[in-house]
């Protein structure tokens, strides 16, 4: 793509970041968000990539020029930590958000109005208060939608969000890292936990084991992501801890029955933290470590580089086609 897409990086320390140019220059985004911003969730509209929503402690935005500027949304989630935002590939105008304390909510006109969903999350867990780190909407079935929370599992609505059902069926732990679809022959919910990436081919009644990461260099796992034009690509966020000193990124070319680790061109600072794709070049894969590298490929995850900018804490990253 030559440069010609933005790059956004949240971070927890500084706001938000965007870069028009591939990474080539950078501009600190200052309005409308306050000093201390932390933006712990970002994603495009699938139906308009100039749209872009942002999650912050003080609420969500959005943009309609590619991260450029930014508008603040009237929204009951102002106070709240957004972790998670998730639209509709089939109807934008029907944006998901997750919290914590761990709430879901819904708007169905483009963030004009936002309602508070009736899932039953556990308020209290062994982190203090869970948090819905992994929001999807299924793209061939709008009404199916997916939450993700650590702790406390995964959830699902059938009726675009209504109601919601605690199923996690066969993963042995509830730390929800993050979540994906794989639209293959057989379509494939992906769920990321720290040890364990589970899989499930039947819409999430049942689980199974794809990845123990103990059999990666590193054990510790954070997101998971899938190849936009190939469901057999799988990529896995590594390191060695949860807040630790270094990182992988796992590669796998047959749907997770075989992983390898793919070089990168330094060592990183801490652990991978973030994958960004998007349709539009399926072989432009970005990732993050947690304390602020970025790393990217152009060819599908063979060959990796460093991007000279580097940031605070990120928790959040997406690319966008200018």
């Amino acid at each position: 793509m030559s440069g010609n897409y933005s790059i956004l990086v949240g971070t927890t320390g500084a706001g938000l970041f965007q870069s028009p140019d591939g990474g080539e220059s950078w501009g600190r985004i200052r309005d409308p968000f306050p000093g201390e911003s932390q933006i712990r969730a970002l994603a495009v509209d699938p139906q308009s990539s100039n749209v872009v929503y942002a999650g912050s402690n003080n609420g969500i935005y959005r943009s309609e020029d590619s991260g450029g500027s930014w508008v603040k949304l009237d929204s009951p989630m102002d106070g709240l930590n957004i972790w998670s935002i998730a639209i509709d590939p089939s109807d934008s105008d029907t944006i998901f958000a997750g919290t914590s304390p761990p709430f879901l909510f819904r708007s169905k006109d483009r963030g004009k109005s936002w309602q508070k969903l009736s899932a039953d999350i556990a308020q209290e867990c062994a982190i203090g208060s869970p948090r819905v780190t992994a929001m999807l909407v299924d793209p061939v079935d709008g009404g199916t939608v997916w939450a993700g929370v650590e702790i406390d599992g995964v959830y699902r609505s059938r009726d675009g969000g209504d109601t919601w059902t605690h199923v996690d069926s066969g993963i042995t732990n509830p730390d929800i890292h993050g979540m994906a679809l794989g639209l293959g022959e057989q379509k494939t919910l992906l769920v990321s936990t720290p040890r364990e990436i589970f899989a499930s081919q039947d819409e999430g009644e049942t689980f199974q084991s794809l990845a123990v990461t103990s059999s990666f260099p590193m054990p510790y796992c954070r997101w998971i992501a899938v190849k936009a034009d190939d469901p057999q690509v799988l990529f896995a966020a590594n390191g060695d801890a949860a807040i630790g000193n270094t990182g992988t990124i796992q590669r796998s070319t047959d749907g997770g029955k075989s992983w390898e680790t793919r070089p990168l061109p330094v060592e990183p600072n801490s652990p991978l933290w973030n994958f960004a794709t998007h349709p539009s070049d399926p072989e432009l894969i970005l990732a993050n470590s947690v304390y602020g590298e970025l790393y990217r490929s152009a060819d599908g995850g063979d060959k990796w580089e460093k991007l000279k900018k580097e940031f605070t804490e990120v928790r959040a990253l997406a690319w966008t086609p200018n």
